[in-house]
């Protein structure tokens, strides 16, 4: 079995973290490797092959993330094309995706007997008009405005239907994986992360009655911008801006054809996860 580890070595004791699970893995006798810009890093760690990163994912059967769930997102693109699973370690705060904390590095020697669960995860894609590359998202796509727009205007058609017409910052479209990210902070529900919906949320509406909605998986989804004085709003997908829209402009989304593995070593629970990781500053206030 070969493992290609992609750290973010800007989390607190990545590093470390990343040299504890290379001795586990040794141990059990599974091949290493990290993209070679971290040769220097990891120059002293026994067994440890270096290469290019595109190289490292296109020869491993699995990846480790190490970091949180932002380091997850990273390399979700490539790793669904290849259709190699992700094992995440968190070394984060919340870190959904992740199946492992730091204290449980030793259960990675269940990865050698096949000890383990595999969660599949729908993802979207998402194109502009005018533009020619099709975006690929894990946890969500958002049309937000930009620095020189207050306020915009969005028509949301699902399936050559109007479902809203709004005024808002801006309208979040996630997966159920992404309903724990920017849509829950935007209001919108938890969902199982297995299941295949299309989640849309709106971003500070101007409205007293905002709610958000939940579309079936294959729903063709178009997103009609509407701004004011040559102002423009934003394409993000996965927290990264990816096109400069205008008035009048469109977003075009739907279920990708790609979904990503996501590998739970730990058997815990995705609601004992969000019971620790989302409840626990209530539980602490508690009398």
């Amino acid at each position: 079995m070969k493992v290609f580890l992609y750290p973010n070595l800007g989390k607190t004791n990545c590093g470390e973290y990343t040299v504890e699970a290379c001795n586990v893995l040794r141990s059990c006798g599974i091949e290493y490797s990290v993209s070679e810009k971290y040769k220097e890093v990891f120059a002293d760690v026994h067994g440890m092959n270096f290469g290019s990163t595109e190289e490292c994912m296109d020869n491993a059967d699995i990846i480790i993330a190490i970091g949180g769930d932002g380091t997850i997102l990273k390399c979700a693109g490539r790793a669904s094309k290849l259709k190699t699973p992700i094992l995440g370690i968190n070394c984060g705060r919340l870190g959904f995706m992740a199946s492992l904390e730091h204290s449980q590095l030793h259960l990675l020697r269940n990865l050698t007997d096949g000890n383990y669960t595999i969660s599949r995860r729908m993802m979207l894609k998402a194109s502009a008009s005018g533009g020619e590359e099709i975006y690929t998202a894990l946890n969500d796509v958002v049309v937000s405005r930009s620095d020189d727009c207050k306020i915009s205007d969005f028509e949301v058609i699902k399936d050559d239907q109007t479902v809203s017409l709004l005024r808002a910052n801006g309208v979040i479209f996630s997966t159920a994986t992404g309903a724990t990210a920017y849509s829950m902070s935007a209001g919108g529900p938890i969902i199982e992360p297995e299941m295949e919906c299309i989640e849309f949320t709106q971003i500070c509406p101007h409205s007293l009655f905002a709610r958000s909605m939940i579309f079936k998986s294959d729903s063709q989804i178009t997103v009609r911008c509407h701004t004011a004085d040559n102002a423009h709003v934003h394409l993000n997908v996965d927290g990264n801006i990816v096109y400069r829209l205008s008035d009048g402009d469109e977003i075009n989304i739907s279920r990708a054809d790609e979904s990503l593995d996501i590998i739970d070593i730990s058997g815990g629970s995705f609601f004992s996860s969000v019971n620790s990781k989302l409840m626990r500053p209530l539980k602490d206030t508690e009398g």
